[in-house]
């Protein structure tokens, strides 16, 4: 069973056209396929928003018993499938099935002139399932007849993100090891970090778990339950249940990003100043001015492979549930416990103190091709 990467994630959410404009407004996400009942998606309607290697399928219901109407009625908007790249998706789904994964959706074949593509569907964790994608052919199409290519140009001029870097994900208290289990034994996961986090009387554990390939990485947290509720235990209150908290995307240049994002009117997360004070005495000299990292609320860290830079963008539900986080690796393949910790506190503080989220009004960008 060979796992190559993340192929697309499908968010279900209340609007699609409504998360299309943000995503593309704030994110710089291109739309460049949609789908609906006139293609063969019954009661949905889908967009495929693309950023380099990055696919987005936004998903609303258009039918009270479509299951994207039910996720977001239990959860809100959220992730609700994770595609994974494989050689042969039959094949696959056999064998996870035979391992203890649910079958949800056998192999169905998506062709056209140029291409073929084979996705079939089992059990994740909470209500997030794992779609299996194996594509065959000559040309780019997502899903050949049931998205089509929109032909819209690019929202920006070059991507600010390119890949996926990782899903974390929030677990009820007590069901981290079998989770765990779970990825090693179907999945053929490798357990590769373990943390806990502990913060003025509440805390966290955590596990990563990753694809044998190194490009499927899941953060698993589980709050700790011997000690005060904190930002997991709401997460897991507002969401009703398992699910993604953030999905971290890579970028080659923190900075830059940042900066460009807030401008289009993310917002992000604040460190507070003291911060920076001593951060090159913890980490070593880093290859950005600090005081910029300081304005922006860029965190760094380090393993021993190299430094770690990540922030979080604030969550724009009324949730306050799912958001992102943008991060750049400079040689770390890990995660720096000194940066777990600020980013737990970071998230901590905006709970505590944030409104109810609205996205900023958006300074033009002259960067962004219209």
């Amino acid at each position: 069973m060979n796992i190559h990467g993340i192929d697309h994630i499908e968010l279900f959410v209340g609007d699609a056209q409504q998360a299309a404009f943000y995503y593309s407004a704030a994110f710089g996400f291109t739309v460049s396929g949609q789908g609906g009942p006139e293609t063969g998606l019954a009661d949905q309607r889908s967009l495929l928003m693309t950023q380099a290697n990055i696919n987005v399928v936004l998903t609303s219901g258009l039918a009270p018993e479509h299951q994207a109407t039910e996720f977001v009625l239990r959860h809100g908007d959220g992730v609700a499938a994770i595609g994974l790249e494989v050689d042969d998706a039959a094949a696959t789904f056999a064998e996870l099935v035979d391992r203890g994964a649910l079958p949800l959706s056998p192999p169905r074949t998506y062709v056209d002139a140029d291409n073929t593509v084979v996705i079939a569907e089992v059990s994740g964790f909470g209500d997030v399932i794992h779609r299996l994608v194996e594509r065959r052919g000559a040309s780019s199409a997502f899903l050949p007849g049931r998205i089509l290519p929109t032909g819209n140009e690019l929202t920006m001029a070059e991507p600010l993100v390119h890949l996926i870097d990782h899903f974390a994900v929030c677990l009820p208290g007590g069901e981290l090891a079998a989770t765990v289990e779970f990825y090693e034994r179907v999945y053929d996961f490798l357990n590769i970090f373990s943390e806990h986090i502990d913060v003025a009387g509440q805390g966290m554990n955590s596990v990563v778990v990753q694809s044998k390939s190194g490009l499927v990485t899941y953060t698993l947290i589980e709050p700790d339950t011997t000690l005060r509720p904190g930002q997991i235990d709401e997460f897991l209150q507002s969401h009703r249940g398992a699910g993604v908290q953030h999905v971290a995307l890579i970028t080659d240049d923190i900075v830059n990003t940042v900066d460009r994002f807030a401008h289009r009117g993310v917002r992000f997360l604040k460190t507070p100043a003291s911060y920076y004070q001593t951060l090159e005495d913890r980490v070593g000299v880093v290859n950005a001015p600090v005081a910029e990292l300081a304005r922006l609320g860029i965190l760094v860290d380090l393993d021993h492979w190299g430094q770690l830079l990540q922030i979080f963008a604030e969550s724009t539900h009324v949730r306050r549930t799912f958001f992102m986080e943008i991060i750049e690796r400079r040689g770390a393949r890990l995660f720096g416990s000194g940066n777990i910790k600020a980013l737990y506190e970071a998230k901590e503080r905006e709970m505590v103190t944030a409104p109810t989220p609205l996205a900023a009004q958006p300074d033009p960008d002259p960067a962004v091709t219209r």
